[in-house]
């Protein structure tokens, strides 16, 4: 009996096993079709990109084109032609978002409409604290690769389009975030005007430049940086130039290459380098801002992914948002950073976070919210006193602003607003219309914060005093009831009377009254 032939063509993975990741970047546009196992890894199945000079309008004359938006919109077409082919449902991508710059175009709203009806597609747009998941993700690779990360004082650089964004990593952990209005587009089109070429060019680069370069020297004035790593778009699109072994190139190499490039045009850096014409437009500003930022550390070398930077962020897009682990213990160390700010009682805001938990954990099966639900509930905990740094007088008003009003790195600007919100709630009146923060927001999302400020408002009752004097906790459920023994605690008089004023939002919400009973 003949043995069967083995078929030519790999065979294709089932639709259901595939996800989807469309980036409307700075200057392309890129789409992710992966493979997701069982265990949650990604396997890239194709990868497709076409150029689109976004960057280079918003930052020339303040808008997105008409030529350039229909240009986005029959690339994102194409695209969906090529997953309706897999079998996918075009209209249904796993993740679709576009270059926070967008934002700063007059017009962004506008574009972002007529790509949704042209297209059937809702795209979201990267805020300031995604940015930060998406530079972390790229970094903990990093961390794999480099030991020097996990022991040295390591700024990881990532000069983006429109803003450059620095993270401190101490001992392998995140210590300290800053960002910068300086980025690759804005950077070129700000010079642009000054028809400089060659050295005189990377001279008035760094000119304009000069401002945001004092003050990366002056926020880690007191770390003697050792080592620096530099992410980007267009500096990882020449890696392979600029590190022929392994990751590491000397300042000297990258001086000299920054100098070289200088001397071409952006005709002959598309040729010499393989780039798309808005990639070389912003090559020399990414080059030389990386440049001035390793000597103004005084270091040797630099550390530069050649890895695909675009491929790697359709990839961190699909996992960005379902980070908990090592990432969730360092958005809750931003968090404490933050209430130090603001000297916040830590001891009590760690003992609510804890009584939070418990409670988070045990009534999962009442709330059905996420992970990243309880990392936010974690965080209004630690953070809903702050506002009395302002005054003890509605205090939990003032929490609300500082929190709006500040940055928990690795939390985007939804994110920070619920966590605002719910530490605003943690006293007096819950949630109602007519505050305008709680009335703007999505109806499941204002779903969401009620059930976070319900769980917070318990726990905090049970804190009241400030001296943790609940240090065990047994929950039950029975007949409309939400039950508590505190073992250990001979009179909870006070904590009964707490729970009778901060308990009616957990009624309100899950239908249960909160009774503390006598430990016998």
């Amino acid at each position: 009996m003949p043995k069967a032939r083995k078929s030519e063509t790999p065979a294709r993975p089932p639709a259901e096993s595939l996800v989807t990741a469309l980036h409307i970047g700075a200057s392309s546009v890129s789409m992710m079709v992966a493979e997701r196992s069982p265990e949650g890894v990604l396997t890239p199945i194709d990868f497709l990109e076409q150029p689109a000079p976004v960057a280079r309008d918003i930052f020339r004359q303040g808008t997105v084109s008409l030529s350039t938006t229909e240009r986005v919109v029959d690339i994102v077409k194409g695209y969906q032609k090529s997953l309706a082919e897999l079998g996918l449902d075009p209209h249904n991508i796993t993740r679709a978002a576009a270059t926070n710059i967008l934002s700063e175009a007059r017009n962004h709203e506008t574009v972002m409409n007529r790509i949704r009806i042209a297209c059937g597609l809702k795209v979201g747009t990267i805020d300031d604290g995604e940015m930060t998941r998406l530079i972390y993700l790229k970094t903990r690779r990093r961390l794999q690769h480099l030991p020097a990360m996990r022991s040295d004082n390591t700024l990881v650089v990532h000069v983006g389009p429109g803003n450059t964004r620095a993270l401190l990593f101490q001992k392998g952990r995140i210590t300290r975030y800053t960002s910068y209005r300086m980025g690759t587009h804005r950077t070129r089109e700000a010079v642009d005007g000054s028809h400089a070429e060659g050295p005189t060019l990377l001279r008035v680069i760094r000119e304009h430049a000069f401002g945001n370069l004092a003050q990366i020297r002056f926020d880690y004035s007191d770390v003697a940086i050792e080592g620096l790593v530099v992410i980007g778009y267009e500096v990882q699109s020449v890696a392979g130039f600029l590190a022929k072994t392994g990751d590491l190139c000397s300042l000297k190499n990258f001086r000299q290459f920054t100098a070289d490039a200088a001397r071409l045009s952006d005709v002959e850096l598309v040729k010499r380098f393989r780039l798309d014409y808005q990639t070389a437009e912003a090559l020399l500003p990414a080059l030389e801002i990386n440049l001035a930022i390793a000597e103004t550390f005084k270091l040797d070398a630099i550390q530069l992914p050649a890895s695909e930077y675009e491929q790697g962020l359709l990839h961190d897009l699909l996992v960005s948002r379902e980070l908990t682990g090592a990432f969730a213990e360092e958005v809750l160390r931003s968090a404490r950073i933050l209430a130090e700010r603001y000297q916040s009682d830590p001891g009590h805001g760690e003992h609510v976070g804890n009584l939070c938990k418990r409670f988070f954990e045990e009534l999962a099966d009442l709330h059905q919210l996420t992970l990243h639900d309880a990392l936010l509930l974690q965080v209004a905990a630690i953070l809903h006193e702050v506002g009395t740094y302002v005054s003890p007088r509605a205090h939990h008003k003032h929490s609300e602003y500082l929190i709006l009003n500040s940055e928990v790195f690795g939390l985007d600007r939804m994110d920070v607003t619920i966590v605002a919100l719910v530490a605003r709630y943690h006293r007096h009146s819950g949630p109602v219309l007519d505050h305008p923060s709680y009335a703007a927001l999505p109806t499941d999302d204002r779903i969401r914060v009620s059930k976070l400020a319900a769980l917070l408002r318990v726990a905090d009752a049970l804190e009241r005093t400030h001296a943790q004097r609940v240090s065990q906790l047994e929950i039950r459920r029975e007949s409309g009831k939400l039950r508590l023994r505190l073992p250990g605690l001979a009179d909870a008089a006070v904590e009964r009377l707490a729970m009778a004023s901060k308990a009616d939002l957990f009624e309100q919400v899950f239908g249960l009254s909160v009774i503390i009973e006598e430990d016998n």
